[in-house]
């Protein structure tokens, strides 16, 4: 082995899709970080697949736009806010296999926003500490964002 090579531990098994057949569902989602350093989650609609989780505000890439104007429409359309992209941190990126399709979702830490946050879409909204977080049952993509915001926040 060279001086700068490594060995590392081998990889445990993940259950994942490898053969290609899913679908690959583009979405992007935020952590509003209010000025006491809470996180705003929102739970899920009735009549939504996975109805009553928590997630980070968000929802799907539209053809032809980039995750930050996607991100942009959708916290205006759910929270009737307006945040510019100058404001989006990019921060990390959920990639989950569920039963039907493929998820990639990057997430952006956003700390100013124009406007007052609502629920317009959601079931219910809740600024939560980063370490009550995984206090709410929430999709299985966000699981791993919810530590690394509690190790940034």
């Amino acid at each position: 082995m060279t001086e700068n090579a490594h060995q590392s531990a081998p990889c445990p098994p993940r259950p994942i899709n490898v053969s290609g057949n899913l679908p690959i569902i583009h979405v992007v989602a935020a952590a509003l970080v209010d000025s006491d350093g809470r996180v705003l989650i929102a739970q899920r609609p009735e009549g939504k697949a996975m109805a009553g989780l928590w997630e980070f505000p968000g929802g799907k890439v539209e053809a032809g736009e980039i995750p930050e104007m996607a991100l942009r429409r959708e916290l205006y359309e759910e929270l009737g806010i307006d945040v510019c992209v100058s404001c989006m941190q990019p921060f990390s990126f959920a990639s989950h296999s569920y039963d039907r399709f493929h998820l990639v979702m990057p997430l952006f830490v956003i700390r100013n926003w124009d406007g007052l946050v609502r629920p317009l879409e959601a079931a219910a909204l809740k600024w939560v500490r980063p370490m009550r977080l995984g206090d709410y049952p929430m999709p299985a993509a966000d699981l791993p964002l919810v530590s690394m915001l509690q190790d940034l926040l």
